[in-house]
C-alpha cells in the first residue's frame, strides 16, 4: 500500500501483545486448510525474531574490503555515467589491469 507507515514496536511490546492473544486452542479449527490454521505463540515470536534479525543493511559477500582512495574527477565521472553499478565496474576494470601488469 502506498502512504502505508509502520510503526516501530520494542520487542517488549510485542511480546505483551503476544502473551494477551487468546491461546490457539480458543480457536475452532477444522483441521482442512493449512493456511486459516492460528499461529501458536511460539511461532509468532519466531516470526518477530526473524523479522527483526532482518532489519538494516544486507550481510556483504565478505570478499571485499572497504576502502578510502583519491582519484581524479574526470575518471570517477566516467564510471559514474554508466548509471548503478559503477564501482564493480571498476572493480572489474582494476582487475582486467592486473591480468596484464605487475601489482607490484
Amino acid at each position: 500500500m502506498i502512504g502505508l507507515k509502520m510503526t516501530s514496536k520494542s520487542f517488549k511490546e510485542l511480546l505483551s501483545a503476544t502473551n494477551a492473544a487468546p491461546d490457539a486452542g480458543d480457536f475452532v479449527w477444522d483441521g482442512q486448510d493449512e493456511d486459516e490454521r492460528p499461529l501458536d505463540k511460539d511461532e509468532i515470536l519466531a516470526g518477530i525474531a526473524v523479522a527483526r534479525k532482518r532489519r538494516g543493511r544486507p550481510a556483504g559477500s565478505g570478499t571485499k574490503e572497504q576502502v578510502a582512495i583519491r582519484l581524479d574527477h574526470d575518471v570517477l565521472a566516467a564510471f559514474r555515467t554508466g548509471g548503478p553499478g559503477w564501482q564493480t565496474r571498476m572493480n572489474e576494470a582494476l582487475k582486467d589491469w592486473l591480468k596484464t601488469h605487475s601489482a607490484v
